[in-house]
């Protein structure tokens, strides 16, 4: 029992510091960039979800928004609400996003769950800021939002544009209803 005890402690311990690392160290898909030039206070405020692929997080849920506001410590205060039309109940989680480099540089990590952090990247950006496309750390993380619960075709068309060259399948995206 000493043996397996002086083994599995120094491996767990090893273990939960490589996901610590790896929690922040987060990434950007290859292939893409995130905007420059960005500007945080125009980017706060209430964004709604019009696509995403199909997260166990987000799983039966519509009526999607992501509210970003300011907190006192420099930090972005995250607010996700969604209804769960399964459940029949609304969802709501609250996070933190700080800037990877340069707040000039539309690559954030977000966080839910401290001490794990996720990329948060936006990628395209129009500029009046009112839709935007959203990258994860990989392929498996996009999401398409708008200030509105609707984008035009010409948006929607250079988003999926975008998306598709840098390697997302983006047949495989949830349009989200908004009632």
């Amino acid at each position: 029992m000493k043996t397996f005890q002086k083994i599995a402690i120094p491996v767990s311990i090893g273990v939960l510091g490589f996901m610590i690392f790896n929690s922040c160290s987060v990434k950007i898909p290859k292939g893409a960039t995130a905007v420059k030039n960005f500007n945080a206070e125009k980017y706060l405020g209430k964004w709604y979800e019009i696509a995403r692929f199909d997260y166990k997080f987000e799983k039966d849920m519509d009526n999607v928004t992501a509210t970003y506001s300011q907190n006192s410590d420099g930090t972005i205060r995250v607010d996700n609400k969604g209804y769960n039309y399964v459940k029949k109940q609304w969802k709501e989680s609250i996070g933190e996003a700080k800037f990877v480099k340069d707040k000039n540089e539309a690559r954030l990590k977000v966080s839910f769950f401290k001490p794990i952090w996720a990329g948060y990247n936006v990628i395209d950006i129009d500029e009046d800021y009112q839709y935007a496309l959203v990258a994860g750390n990989s392929l498996k993380y996009l999401w398409i939002l708008s200030r509105t619960k609707e984008i035009p075709e010409s948006i929607r068309q250079r988003f999926l544009e975008k998306a598709k060259n840098i390697g997302y399948n983006t047949n495989e995206l949830i349009w989200v209803k908004h009632n």
